[in-house]
């Protein structure tokens, strides 16, 4: 018998089938993991299929030398995704199925927990032993009871109540006896686990009905506050009471917590959690758990849409609009495109919610792709809180150059005075956006990176966020030798100082990239301020969607032309989004809720729309701006990034792209709306020089272009100089 294997080798040149001889006695299935030789050393691989004949003379092949589990870890539901992702996006099958499993799995860096646990084997005889002790034997008799009491106890906690020295006793007689076993290593223990008595409202009634009597891909447009969650347990519930699975997926893994305390006091250990932030252990740990079929629901960020769930019910993907649901490292894929392909072949149930869809999302709504469901209502009955737009040009006239406006000063004295909470959001971290000299105009950038550094007072260091380059902050310029640093647009940490100077006896928590670094960071800012250890929370776009925190009355947004200013197509749908989003943080319980948004551009028609929590008119203005200028929904724009070392290389390599594609257009040119080929706007990151083909194509020529542009890039591989295709980007820098 024979094997079809794919190596686990990231490369194109190696990303085929290469066939082994299953050595006797050996057992191999489709799906499983095994160790081939493969050159002088052996490596990793996949099964692929088994067979009792082969193409290749069997003189010239190698033997498989084990396979590493009893049962196949890639199932056949798999499989199709791995082809799909083939199709779609160009990704390798090796590269695919390092997607499905645990990566220190992969690596084997990571193992079962083996613990060893005393138990009494022998009831009678721990009975009579327990009757001969004297009665100052207090650790000894207490270790018993425990143990009869539970039946097995890991040794090392029995140890810390009753001491090493009475178990080593009572082992070496003979009454209790050590077993080991594998313990589950369980993310969030300390997450809060609340279980609230829900009287659904007539529309979540009637969304749920829907949902659970009809089959198809759902947007669920609810605003904010509007009960989505506890539609999404409902449907989750009756899926499961069917005999069936779900997975439930947020944007980012500081909901994690929160989604996952509100399902496990649902629906207890049959809920696993997947994402990045997890330890090797745990991860691995959850994923068997899945894979065994002991966990029925998965929550988690984008990468648990490659759960190893059977008898798939539904996918639910909240807050569908967010960006994080693309991946833009290799490999790169959409999540929602996934997910609609994964539920199509498994006869699952899609639900997309959010209370700013994506235009695409909506746009498929409206011509009949997907169901739509509104949810128009907050569950409490309450309108939404009413966003007041304060000036920001007009403050600094009237002589307040400050970071907060005095209306947002005032309202966070109310706020404060009367034991309330506030939430104050701005999307850029550290302290200043960037250190300048004003004598001779010379920026601190990264040396690496053609980026400004960014100031961290915090760290005393000057940070790229792109590579993570750090340096000394400098008082002197190194060009020109003037002490006039200029600092540039303010962050978090610069929030955070302005306001412990303005209440110095207020706890003040931030809530960025830097501040949950750490394990559970984000779980231990989140509970501090759960619990009112804390009156206000500052932070970046992780505080901006999901969280229900029923203290919050107050959401500032400190400058709201952060995102409506970036060099993207989707700068005014990102602002309304983030708008929209961060101001349903205040306001959801009984009290009323209050949101001051501060900008230099006042007038801008989103600021009014988003004041108005108007979606309906804001589709329909940035829905006619994309169809007259042919961009997304209205047409597809491909990206070509061609990366190196050395620039001269890269120059070349896009170049010869380019005169392919351009040769390609002149035959399809009703398919084109735009072509053109130019340095990135960030020339160079990690070193790489960067070069970029942009392309905008209309939807009936788009698979054919897609094909093409695939073949293209596979044909001008090379070893120095790295290219690949991003779908609709999220940014163009």
């Amino acid at each position: 018998m024979f094997a079809s294997v794919i190596v686990d080798i990231a490369s194109s040149q190696v990303d085929k089938v290469f066939d082994y001889i299953i050595p006797d006695g050996l057992t191999i299935s489709r799906g499983n993991r095994v160790m081939v030789p493969f050159g002088k050393r052996e490596i990793e691989g996949i099964v692929i299929s088994v067979n009792e004949t082969t193409r290749v003379d069997s003189a010239k092949l190698k033997t498989i030398s084990h396979k590493l589990e009893d049962i196949p870890v890639i199932s056949e539901e798999q499989f199709k995704v791995a082809s799909f992702l083939k199709e779609e996006y160009n990704i390798g099958l090796a590269d695919s199925f390092r997607l499905f499993l645990p990566s220190e799995m992969r690596l084997g860096k990571v193992k079962d927990l083996v613990a060893v646990c005393l138990t009494i084997d022998d009831e009678s005889k721990a009975k009579e032993y327990l009757s001969k002790l004297k009665a100052n034997a207090t650790q000894q008799q207490g270790a018993i009871y425990a143990v009869l009491e539970e039946g097995k106890v890991l040794q090392s906690k029995l140890a810390k109540r009753f001491g090493q020295s009475a178990l080593s006793k009572l082992k070496k007689e003979g009454v209790l006896v050590e077993k080991p076993e594998v313990v589950l290593r369980s993310p969030y223990k300390g997450v809060k686990i609340l279980d609230k008595n829900i009287t659904l409202t007539p529309t979540q009634k009637m969304v749920i009905e829907r949902l659970t009597s009809e089959s198809g891909v759902f947007l669920l447009h609810g605003v904010t506050g509007s009960g989505k969650t506890e539609v999404y347990m409902n449907v989750i519930k009756d899926k499961i009471s069917n005999g069936k699975t779900a997975i439930m997926l947020v944007p980012e893994i500081s909901l994690t917590p929160q989604v996952l305390g509100n399902f496990r006091a649902r629906f207890g250990e049959s809920v696993a959690i997947l994402h990045s932030g997890l330890s090797a252990g745990e991860r691995f740990d959850e994923w068997k758990r899945i894979l065994f079929g002991e966990a029925k629901i998965v929550v988690g960020a984008r990468s648990a849409i490659f759960a190893p769930v059977k008898n798939l019910g539904v996918i639910i993907i909240d807050e569908e609009h967010d960006g994080s649901y693309v991946s833009e490292s290799n490999p790169r894929y959409n999540t929602i495109e996934i997910a609609q392909f994964r539920a199509q072949s498994e006869g699952a149930t899609l639900v997309l919610g959010s209370a700013t869809p994506s235009l695409e999302s909506y746009h498929k709504a409206m011509t009949g792709e997907y169901k739509l469901l509104e949810m128009k209502e907050r569950v409490n009955a309450k309108a939404l809180p009413p966003l007041k737009i304060v000036d920001m040009s007009r403050e600094m006239r009237e002589g307040n150059s400050g970071v907060f406006s005095r209306d947002l000063t005032s309202a966070l004295e109310r706020t404060i005075e009367s034991g309330n909470q506030a939430m104050l959001f701005i999307n850029r971290r550290g302290y200043a956006s960037f250190l300048m000299c004003k004598e001779c105009g010379w920026v601190a950038k990264c040396k690496d990176c053609d980026v400004s550094l960014v100031y961290h007072r915090a760290e005393n260091a000057l940070k790229c966020h792109y590579c993570g380059n750090r340096y000394k902050v400098f008082d002197v310029c190194p060009n020109c030798g003037s002490k006039s640093i200029k600092q540039g647009l303010l962050g978090t940490q610069k929030v955070q100082q302005e306001l412990e100077e303005l209440f110095p006896n207020v706890k003040i928590l931030r809530m960025d990239n830097d501040t949950t670094q750490t394990k559970d960071g984000h779980l231990k800012i989140l509970n501090e301020f759960r619990e009112g250890k804390a009156q206000i929370l500052v932070g970046t776009q992780m505080i901006a969607k999901g969280h229900d925190f029923p203290g919050v009355t107050l959401v500032g947004i400190i400058d709201a032309d952060v995102s409506l200013h970036q060099s993207t197509y989707k700068a005014c749908e990102r602002t309304f989004q983030l708008i929209t989003q961060v101001a349903g943080r205040a306001g959801r319980a009984d009290k009323s809720g209050e949101i001051i948004l501060q900008t230099y551009a006042p007038r801008h028609y989103i600021y009014n729309m988003a004041s108005h929590y108007d979606y309906p008119m804001f589709y329909k203005k940035e829905s006619n701006a994309r169809e007259v200028t042919a961009f997304p929904p209205f047409a597809t724009i491909f990206r070509i990034l061609v990366s190196g070392e050395n620039e001269e290389e890269v120059r070349e390599k896009t170049k010869d792209i380019y005169t392919e594609i351009t040769d390609y257009q002149k035959d399809n040119k009703e398919n084109f709306v735009y072509l053109g080929v130019m340095k990135s706007p960030i020339g160079r990151i990690q070193n790489k020089f960067r070069y970029q083909i942009l392309m905008r194509v209309k939807p009936n020529g788009e698979k054919a272009i897609k094909k093409f542009l695939f073949e293209t890039l596979d044909k001008n591989k090379s070893q120095n100089v790295i290219s690949f295709i991003e779908i609709n980007p999220q940014n163009l820098s």
